[in-house]
């Protein structure tokens, strides 16, 4: 079983900067795309950015330029660098790990992640 425990969340003025961690068990997380996912109240989990296994990283439109996805496969570790936070950024952070079959065409679909943290609350004030 593997677990995915989401932390730096919190309330920021917009302009600001915060970095999400996701903190993994298990000793494959190299092996394994893993992605940010965001869902605003109301709203549908959209993704936000992923870290292929190979190195590669891909990003929502909305987010390009101003986030940075990462990994730390030592230490079991994705982070999301978030500068020029806007008040429309404001959501739950949810890291995921990849299913075996996704690919480039498939990353945005949830169903494409087969575990899920808990999620960190990210406020950004105007």
């Amino acid at each position: 079983q593997v677990q995915l425990v989401e932390s730096g969340g919190g309330l920021v003025q917009a302009g600001g900067s915060l970095r999400l961690s996701c903190a993994a068990s298990g000793r494959t997380f190299s092996s394994y795309a893993m992605a940010w996912f965001r869902q605003a109240p109301g709203k549908r989990r959209e993704f936000v950015s992923i870290s292929w296994s190979a190195g590669s990283t891909s990003y929502a439109d909305s987010v390009k330029g101003r986030f940075t996805i990462s990994r730390d496969n030592a230490k079991n570790t994705l982070y999301l660098q978030m500068n020029s936070l806007k008040p429309e950024d404001t959501a739950v952070y949810y890291c995921a790990r990849a299913g075996r079959r996704i690919t480039i065409a498939t990353m945005r679909a949830a169903r494409e992640y087969d575990y899920w943290g808990q999620g960190t609350q990210v406020t950004v004030s105007s």
